[in-house]
């Protein structure tokens, strides 16, 4: 994957797939520790210790559409690459968390993407799944949407529909817009 956003993008799918009512996403950047980071917490179905030391590997996938997993262990050499790292944490019948940080400055580190059309399409397509995504530049400035709040506020209206979409794409880009000041990472 060639964007940092494809990997979140990658994980939080992977949330969702595990019949996961919520999933939160954390996505950090502190300039004075050098990192990029983004961690994935769910409430899905969880993995044991087993599983979650497979996943690690290329050649292991739940999926039966195919033999290999790729997305953790491209995730692991993304990050590693950069000087960063990924740590993973499960239990079974009680979710996964996922994170990964990247060295912010290294010349290794992917571009971070299209990060707000990437939470845009997690919340649009996914309307059952209740998303939290929180953007911090830290000690600067920070942005959060819950899609709970959202169905609260809109009483039944669905978020698919199109002046709902419309107005969660502009709040979204202009959050992340906001805590990026402008700037393409």
């Amino acid at each position: 994957m060639q964007e940092i956003s494809m990997h979140l993008l990658d994980i939080a799918q992977n949330s969702i797939a595990a019949n996961s009512s919520f999933v939160d996403i954390f996505f950090i950047i502190d300039e004075e520790k050098d990192t990029m980071s983004f961690t994935i917490e769910d409430n899905g179905k969880g993995m044991d210790e087993k599983t979650l030391e497979e996943i690690k590997s290329p050649f292991f996938t739940s999926r039966t559409t195919r033999k290999v997993g790729l997305g953790i262990p491209m995730l692991i050499s993304t990050a590693e690459m950069t000087g960063g790292f990924v740590e993973l944490s499960s239990k079974k019948g009680n979710g996964t968390t996922v994170k990964a940080v990247f060295g912010l400055s290294n010349v290794d580190r992917p571009p971070l993407g299209d990060l707000a059309g990437t939470v845009l399409t997690l919340i649009y397509v996914n309307e059952k799944t209740d998303i939290r995504f929180f953007f911090e530049k830290v000690g600067k400035e920070r942005f959060s949407i819950d899609t709970r709040e959202i169905k609260k506020a809109l009483d039944g209206v669905p978020l698919s529909e199109p002046s709902v979409m419309s107005f969660i794409k502009d709040y979204i880009y202009e959050g992340v817009k906001l805590v990026n000041n402008g700037g393409v990472l």
